[in-house]
């Protein structure tokens, strides 16, 4: 009973969050959208299907970061992504700006402001029944492997966190991780690396 009115005040927050966000950002999300236009030609957003709560589909939102490379988008080929980003694109990355387009995401409800990361169908069809549960809650924006090393970490790792995250879940651990997030586009990703642990 009480982690599912946690859940309830979990998704009053990620509406309000969300939508009073978006009205206080305008101005950065405009300004943004218009640099990336006349840096990079081509469209402001990238779209790509993730799989969110209960498999559902859904396509996330980005300010795109990278130069257009249609097959290696189609192909989920990793390994052109140093060259493909932008310094533009570099800049907003590291302050988390090409994340905010996903607070629409939030207040539609295929996201929460705070879970595990959603990821693409072919790395969920490799799951074990384990990792499946990975999908019990609504993807973030941010959670607790991005506050503990994200990249650095290995992708079996991101996944216990999640899995950590969601059978520990509480409305305390997302305030944590709020903060630390906050930690993270201040003093960067480097000081949050670590071997993988618990949700402190």
């Amino acid at each position: 009973m009480l982690r599912f009115l946690q859940l309830c005040v979990k998704r009053t927050v990620d509406v309000l969050g969300s939508g009073i966000g978006l009205l206080v950002i305008s101005p950065l999300l405009g300004v943004t959208g218009i640099l990336i236009k006349i840096i990079m030609p081509g469209p402001v957003f990238f779209r790509q299907q993730r799989v969110g709560k209960n498999r559902k589909l859904f396509d996330i939102l980005k300010f795109r970061s990278m130069k257009v490379d249609r097959e290696a988008e189609r192909t989920l080929d990793f390994s052109r992504d140093a060259e493909r980003v932008t310094p533009f694109g570099r800049l907003i990355r590291r302050l988390k700006i090409d994340e905010l387009p996903q607070l629409i995401n939030v207040f539609k409800g295929d996201m929460s402001l705070i879970g595990p990361r959603p990821t693409v169908k072919e790395q969920v069809d490799l799951y074990t029944p384990r990792q499946m549960h990975r999908l019990d809650m609504r993807p973030g924006m941010t959670g607790l492997a991005q506050v503990n090393g994200n990249t650095a970490l290995s992708w079996e790792d991101r996944i216990e966190y999640d899995l950590e995250y969601i059978e520990k879940y509480s409305l305390l651990l997302d305030l944590k991780i709020l903060v630390k997030t906050v930690l993270v586009v201040i003093c960067g990703e480097e000081k949050f690396k670590k071997k993988k642990g618990t949700a402190q």
